[in-house]
């Protein structure tokens, strides 16, 4: 059993699988140099030295000096193939990744994306503003779980990402992390199949349809870490494990969770402490590492998206259901796909905008308490020395977060009504 474990964590076998994909390293070994009579490639490269006719050592290279007193060149034995262009020994010989399938290259890049902070941003509100916000809600409870518990069993775990060579990194945007379990693969599970679950009884739809469009999603996201070499096997397989046990005790729960964050104010608070203190007491690492960042922001959408659905209980603005499930699915009129496009420009518009303030104001207000820099402390790098920035940097991102997540389901949906794009079903979604 150890040896299959190991056989599973082995960064060869991530190899033989990119390799499979079309993907591959090729040395890059430059040209045999012509040289002779003191020349490289019919230049004057090599002085001689008169005054001997013994062997020199000159830049790695034996040069065996033979006087010819008509043209007082050099005659050079060559040891090695690997020379630059002037004849210096090359010690490091290049590799060069080869994709020789792009299909697979660019289908892969864009998978990877459906697990990542990129997606969440935009599949949440998107999902809130014209889809279903009760869906929606129960969806990012569920995400939020199973993100957090991944995040943190990384820097708890610490086992790095696979070796590079032999497997190849195509990407470096998360290799600063840890590698188990794998969160985007936690991430295939718990976003797909909880909107699978929440809607089989709310639409009329073909749930073996449903079944293959969220498998393959699950699937082509695991493919994706492994084909960019940011995971092993065993990190896909613990990310998967991860995600099924969580979902075998949330989801029957989920519904009783959601009814009473959005109903009941001391339920929300205590959940917005619970996520605050996670974040306060998120487990050290060894190193500096970007999971607790993220963390942060996983949290605080959370938790802002319940809060502010708790605002449009306490304002009055949802209402009952008028008709009871299970809905039809219709497809959306022209008219329809206009205020989508409308309603997401607006909303998109608003966030963007409002993270720009935010940032600025943190930055510069705990600047100000800290009598710093706020410019320095913003472009200063993240490390475990510098305190100061992790506190800003993680007092930021959940502030935005958070107030993300009540402007998604609170504040634009108003607003949405207010110009007149709103989706007039949203209020009833509880």
């Amino acid at each position: 059993m150890n040896s299959f474990i190991n056989y599973l964590k082995e960064p060869e076998l991530v190899a033989e699988i990119q390799k499979f994909f079309g993907v591959e390293y090729k040395e890059n070994l430059p040209k045999k140099k012509n040289i002779k009579n003191g020349e490289i490639n019919g230049e004057s490269k090599v002085n001689c030295d008169e005054d001997t006719n013994g062997c020199l050592l000159r830049n790695d290279i034996n040069l065996c000096d033979i006087r010819d007193d008509k043209n007082n060149y050099c005659k050079n034995l060559y040891k090695d193939n690997n020379y630059d262009d002037d004849g210096n020994k090359i010690t490091k010989v290049e590799k060069l990744t080869i994709i020789n399938n792009y299909y697979w290259y660019y289908l892969f890049l864009f998978s990877t994306e459906l697990g990542d902070e990129i997606f969440y941003t935009t599949f949440i509100p998107f999902m809130f503003w014209n889809i279903d916000a009760l869906v929606g809600r129960r969806v990012v409870l569920v995400w939020g779980i199973i993100m957090t518990i991944g995040q943190v069993l990384k820097d708890v775990i610490r086992w790095p990402r696979p070796a590079c060579p032999p497997a190849i990194r195509l990407q470096n945007k998360w290799s600063q992390e840890y590698g188990m379990p794998s969160t985007h693969a936690a991430i295939s599970v718990a976003i797909p199949f909880s909107i699978l679950i929440f809607t089989i009884n709310r639409y009329s739809y073909s749930v073996p349809v449903g079944l293959i469009i969220v498998t393959t999603w699950c699937t082509l996201i695991c493919l994706s870490r492994l084909y960019l070499g940011m995971h092993t096997v065993l990190d896909i397989i613990a990310g998967l494990l991860l995600a099924i046990v969580l979902m075998i005790v949330l989801v029957p729960i989920v519904r009783t969770i959601d009814y009473y964050l959005v109903t009941n104010f001391i339920v929300v608070v205590i959940f917005i402490i619970i996520c605050v203190l996670t974040i306060v007491y998120y487990p050290c690492s060894d190193r500096w590492t970007p999971t607790r960042g993220d963390s942060a922001m996983v949290v605080a959408v959370t938790s802002g998206i319940h809060f502010g659905a708790w605002l449009n209980y306490k304002t009055g603005l949802i209402l009952p259901p008028i008709e009871s499930p299970p809905y039809q699915i219709n497809l959306p009129s022209y008219q329809t796909v206009i205020v989508i496009l409308l309603r997401t420009f607006l909303g998109f518009s608003i966030i963007v905008l409002s993270k720009i303030i935010i940032k600025k104001i943190t930055y510069r207000v705990i600047s100000g308490i800290l009598n710093l820099d706020a410019d320095v402390l913003m472009k200063s790098e993240n490390s475990l020395e510098n305190r100061w920035k992790i506190v800003t940097d993680l007092t930021y991102k959940f502030i935005f977060c958070f107030i993300f997540g009540v402007l998604t389901i609170h504040y634009l949906p108003q607003l949405f009504s207010a110009v007149g794009i709103g989706r007039k079903e949203f209020y009833y979604e509880f």
